[in-house]
């Protein structure tokens, strides 16, 4: 099974207490793609620019991840600079320049387009929808966004929720998408525009799955599941973490043959323990670094936490 995603693929300058790091390779794409890498084939469609080099092509090849999709333009790679010095789970951005990605129009490769799995990463709602609809044939469609988007291009939003399987977005976002500050009742209002499936991200406190399932005989019911965050001795840079958790628990799923139940709640272990592991170094440093081994060991620990008897 393979995945494709859409988003950027960019660089950070990133300041924290435990220090500072300059033109860190960044993007949702490239965290979403490293994240979900381990459990199965992934293709990424992005621009960069001319500072796009060989050092950081080889961190897409040492995860055997398919760059095809990645087109260079002339020009530099989208920038971001923000520091969490006054609080560790909240971004201060101090300067973003677009650049190539001012202009960016995903082109799906041929040998793209039967991907089994697509992901939608937070990019402009337009471009969502283009790739969406180029791309029918997907198994699963999971998508991501952001407040910019929700606020001042609620329309073209709309038009993506519709042709979303799951949307993954923080607890506030789904509030705000969906107007009411109950987060049972913003889920089923969320979920009403399109998606049957919603995973709200609550940064160091896990994430909450709502899904519909449907019992013989009944009418659909509304099925709940909160996975924890793993606590951490130290968080050295949490830019990511939510685009790796996504990598985890997207990347798990299109690697089971059938999405059960029992999957998607794997699945939103996988997301935390990648999400954790992002955190652990600067920019994607660690998900280059971990295996296999290491993650299911991680997994492990979070059913150790959470086990009852």
């Amino acid at each position: 099974m393979a995945i494709t995603v859409v988003g950027s693929v960019a660089y950070d300058s990133i300041e924290t207490p435990a220090g500072r790091r300059e033109r860190c390779l960044g993007g949702a794409a490239t965290y979403f793609s490293l994240a979900a890498s381990y459990f199965t084939n992934v293709r990424v469609i992005a621009v960069v620019g001319e500072d796009f080099g060989p050092e950081q092509e080889a961190v897409f090849a040492a995860r055997n991840i398919d760059t095809r999709g990645i087109e260079r333009a002339p020009g530099k790679s989208f920038f971001w600079e923000g520091s969490y010095l006054e609080n560790i789970n909240e971004a201060k951005t101090h300067n973003t320049e677009l650049n190539v990605f001012a202009s960016f129009e995903p082109k799906i490769p041929d040998a793209y387009r039967d991907s089994d799995f697509l992901f939608l990463a937070n990019i402009d709602p337009v471009l969502q929808r283009r790739v969406r609809d180029a791309m029918p044939g997907v198994k699963l469609v999971a998508g991501d966004t952001m407040n910019y988007w929700i606020k001042d291009h609620r329309p073209a939003l709309l038009e993506v929720l519709k042709g979303l399987d799951v949307l993954l977005i923080n607890d506030t976002e789904a509030r705000m998408l969906a107007g009411n500050t109950n987060l049972v009742q913003a889920a089923r209002g969320v979920m009403a525009l399109g998606p049957r499936a919603l995973v709200v991200k609550h940064g160091e406190y896990g994430a909450t799955l709502f899904h519909e399932i449907t019992p013989k005989g009944r009418k659909a019911e509304l099925h709940t599941f909160r996975a924890p965050a793993l606590p951490l001795k130290e968080v050295i840079d949490p830019t990511g973490a939510g685009d790796s958790f996504a990598g985890g628990f997207f990347g798990y799923l299109a690697s089971q043959l059938e999405p059960t139940p029992a999957a998607w709640r794997h699945a939103m272990f996988y997301g935390g323990v990648m999400g954790s592991y992002a955190c652990e170094r600067f920019g994607t440093e660690r998900l280059q670094q971990i295996s296999r081994s290491e993650i299911d060991a991680r997994f492990n620990l979070f059913r150790e936490i959470t086990h009852l008897d």
